[in-house]
């Protein structure tokens, strides 16, 4: 079975990553992609600024659960960085020299949780950061709530996630060294919000969200917003009933992929325009395609997708799509 949801974006899904470079022609509208050539279970990868590493979790061999890896996308080899607790979502500092991500590994008196179900989130779950190769490890939230879906601004001055207090999601930040007080941004009592990212402003948060009336639901509805970091100016970018999740800014700051669940529970990545709300669809699978991440340049987008599994298998390999022609790029 696939685990379905995520704690990055809303969502966790198993991701095998492929053995063998394969070129993908799954469509004539698709751009050119390609499988990245490693072997494991993985969940969940972003770009650092070198746009060729990634950092995601992965469940290799010997490893009792998911721990932070970083993986050079032409060759596949991983570093592990973490090896205590259970990881979540992790990302890169913009200077490439430190990560930031997810853990439980200081608080195992607590009950484990589930990082895939919001109505049990591991409350042991908080923030470090090290240095690229694992070393140097510094914890940056010290409580007992839920603290994960992280990222940093593009400016490298803030530290971005979501906290989970008496079962309610907010968006929150800090300052990227951990030295200053922690700020919350969202105060919402019916909305579930996560998978948050700054767009290329470093002030404005790209974010998805659900009703709690809807919570656990399949095909949960969803939706994308944007606001400003100080609380101010939300706004509603995509006003249909559908899923709309895993939402991933472009480095040009107008644009941004995101998942939709077509009919027949069809996972499929899509571009959006902030300015213009026209989107183009980029993947045309009937398995599942999501988790799209660019790399800093806009020439690349990572994801992962249930295409090329063997019959009757449901597990996800890890690709990256040539989007240069989008022209998504930082101007």
């Amino acid at each position: 079975m696939i685990n379905n949801t995520q704690a990055c974006t809303g969502r966790r899904w198993l991701i095998v990553i492929g053995a063998t470079l394969v070129i993908s022609a799954v469509s004539a509208a698709e751009l050119p992609v390609k499988r990245i050539p490693h072997a494991g279970e993985g969940a969940e990868f972003y770009f650092g600024p070198d746009n060729k590493t990634l950092v995601g979790n992965a469940k290799l061999a010997g490893d009792e659960t998911h721990f932070v890896y970083t993986m050079d996308v032409n060759t596949g080899k991983m570093v592990k960085i973490n090896d205590k607790g259970a990881d979540a979502c992790s990302h890169f500092f913009p200077d490439g020299k430190r990560l930031i991500w997810t853990s439980t590994r200081d608080l195992p008196e607590l009950p484990k949780g589930n990082y895939s179900d919001p109505k049990n989130y591991p409350q042991a779950a908080e923030l470090y950061s090290s240095a690229a190769d694992g070393t140097d490890v510094k914890r940056l939230t010290n409580n007992k709530y839920y603290d994960a879906e992280v990222g940093i601004s593009p400016d490298g001055k803030w530290i971005l996630w979501s906290r989970q207090i008496n079962g309610q999601v907010d968006l929150w930040k800090m300052p990227a060294d951990g030295s200053g007080a922690e700020e919350q941004i969202t105060f919402t009592e019916n909305e579930q919000e996560g998978g948050a990212f700054y767009l290329s402003d470093s002030e404005t948060i790209l974010y998805r969200s659900w009703d709690v009336s809807v919570e656990g639901q399949r095909g949960m509805p969803m939706k994308v917003h944007t606001i400003k970091d100080d609380g101010s100016e939300k706004r509603l970018i995509t006003d249909n009933e559908g899923t709309n999740w895993a939402p991933y800014p472009a480095p040009d700051g107008k644009h941004f992929a995101f998942v939709k669940i077509l009919p027949s529970h069809n996972f499929e990545i899509f571009l959006h325009n902030l300015e213009t709300g026209k989107e183009v669809r980029l993947t045309y699978n009937d398995s599942f395609d999501g988790f799209p991440a660019f790399s800093p340049d806009g020439k690349s987008m990572t994801f992962s997708s249930g295409r090329q599994a063997k019959e009757g298998e449901r597990s996800l390999h890890q690709y990256v799509m040539d989007v240069e022609s989008l022209g998504v790029g930082s101007k």
